[in-house]
């Protein structure tokens, strides 16, 4: 009778142990630690092509020539990025991180989005209608965009058994809004050696 009550004891603990070590395991980490599970593009990817290459920008001729003329900083905004790689990647993410190095580094003027543009239109009617004269906040005296940042992102992939050689590039081009002259051509690179990866392309 006590060996049969032990056993069941034994069997209890040992399926608790199974069903916890089976359970969904969830551990907080710092946001800016690097984790690269699957070799694919991943948040540390997008921060650190958007830090590099918005700073390589700024330190190009063209940006000391157009303070120097104009004695202001440029005003810039984000056309298309498109993603042309193999995987899916959230091209919104990359340009809010590209839109946040240019706002942080303090050197350009970064106008809203064309969707942005139109909500705040629609507000300024509204206020037009609505708010107190002393208040309100009128029409035509939107900054315009002096350049476009428009790019892309490319992969190439070269995978023999279960390793993959996983190859980012990507290619920014600020483009002058007055006479479409390329002023800038930026370009970041990523290799990733995947050993023993189940992902597929």
């Amino acid at each position: 009778m006590f060996r049969e009550k032990f056993k069941l004891v034994i069997l209890a603990i040992f399926i608790s142990l199974l069903v916890s070590a089976c359970g969904t395991q969830v551990k907080r980490v710092d946001v800016d630690k690097s984790i690269d599970l699957s070799g694919a593009w991943n948040d540390t990817d997008s921060r650190m092509v958007s830090e590099e290459m918005i700073r390589d920008m700024l330190e190009r001729p063209w940006f000391r020539n157009y303070t120097r003329r104009h004695n202001s900083p440029p005003a810039v905004i984000v056309g298309e990025i498109r993603n042309l790689s193999h995987e899916h990647i959230n091209v919104k993410t990359f340009i809010a991180d590209i839109e946040r190095a240019m706002i942080n580094s303090g050197q350009v003027n970064f106008v809203a989005s064309s969707n942005e543009r139109r909500e705040i239109r629609e507000e300024r009617k509204d206020q037009d209608i609505n708010a107190s004269e002393a208040t309100r906040k009128a029409m035509g005296r939107e900054m315009g965009a002096d350049f476009m940042l428009k790019g892309s992102i490319n992969t190439i992939i070269d995978m023999e058994g279960k390793t993959q050689l996983r190859y980012y590039q990507v290619d920014l081009t600020l483009i002058s809004l007055a006479d479409n002259r390329k002023v800038w051509l930026g370009q970041k690179k990523i290799k990733k050696l995947v050993k023993n990866s189940k992902l597929r392309y």
